[in-house]
């Protein structure tokens, strides 16, 4: 069978789904002669039935457009909710802490710890390709490659067990993040009211995504993908899902205890050792970001 992968790309009226097979961009909605399935948004909200449908459409052909000469833009434009999960990699856990000259922290899931998470902003996802403009914004900008999980099938009380089951696809993200405003200057050090996770990681195109959906189908195991970052092409993170803490099943079922995940749902599943923090090193005006994930293609992005 004919494999897919599902896109967002610009056409001249707009964002619309496209289907994507080999080098070639097909319109989602009129491969498979669904109106409706002009967004992937709107496919997502009928993943059960579409994700059939997508695949037959997958063997047909028809008018489409070369992939090179096509403009992706963010897989889904916009994500009804941005969940990212926070110090869920085992060797970015060593590393900070031997920058931070600390003891390693008990490992959580060994002492009954659960994953937690914080929120970007919807409207922070960017495009495939596209600059992100924040060095006027903050000094230490910083990169973080991180799989990020597409909810297909809500649900709430999701068992891990069954969690995938609820996962459309799989596409890469950058957590970037604006370090130094992490923290509130005017709050007291130690202040339960000092930390700022909006200015740090809400920020316009703090969250570049793409450069499309793979089906999880195709995926059969997420927790066994190597991942890597460069910055101006010298490599920065080089590790794999298998470090990850708590894996996406886990968090899946913590998030979706206390909330009901919904179709377009992003969850960023956390990031490996060799962020720019680490090294105190930073991202500056010119720089290119190139991240890979196996299966997933390859997403770039240029600072400005």
């Amino acid at each position: 069978m004919t494999k897919y992968k599902l896109a967002t790309y610009e056409s001249d009226n707009g964002p619309r789904a496209g289907i994507i097979v080999g080098d070639t961009v097909f319109d989602a909605a009129t491969l498979t002669d669904q109106p409706t399935y002009s967004s992937v948004l709107r496919i997502l909200e009928d993943w059960t039935r579409a994700k059939d449908m997508l695949a037959a459409a997958a063997q047909k052909t028809g008018a489409g457009w070369k992939l090179s000469e096509t403009h992706l833009r963010a897989p889904v434009l916009y994500p009804p909710a941005i969940y990212c999960a926070g110090a869920n990699y085992r060797d970015h856990a060593m590393e900070m802490a031997k920058r931070l000259n600390r003891p390693l922290d008990p490992d959580p899931k060994l002492n009954g710890g659960k994953p937690w998470f914080f929120l970007k902003a919807s409207r922070s996802v960017t495009d495939p390709g596209a600059t992100v403009a924040a060095t006027h914004y903050c000094k230490n900008l910083d990169w973080e490659v991180e799989l990020a999980a597409i909810i297909g099938t809500p649900g709430k009380n999701i068992r891990a067990e069954d969690a995938l089951k609820h996962v459309a696809g799989y596409t890469i993200a950058n957590d970037l993040s604006a370090r130094e405003l992490g923290r509130r200057a005017e709050a007291a050090a130690g202040s339960p009211f000092s930390f700022d996770w909006t200015m740090q990681k809400s920020f316009d195109g703090a969250c570049p995504v793409g450069p499309w959906i793979v089906p999880a189908d195709d995926i059969p195991d997420p927790q066994n993908l190597a991942m890597k970052l460069w910055v101006n092409d010298v490599i920065k993170q080089d590790s794999n899902t298998a470090e990850m803490i708590f894996t996406l099943a886990e968090q899946i079922a913590q998030l979706s205890i206390s909330m009901t995940l919904y179709p377009g749902d992003l969850i960023l599943t956390g990031t490996p050792a060799g962020v720019g923090q680490g090294r105190s090193e930073f991202l500056k005006a010119g720089d290119v970001v190139k991240l890979e994930i196996d299966g997933l293609g390859t997403l770039t992005n240029r600072i400005a």
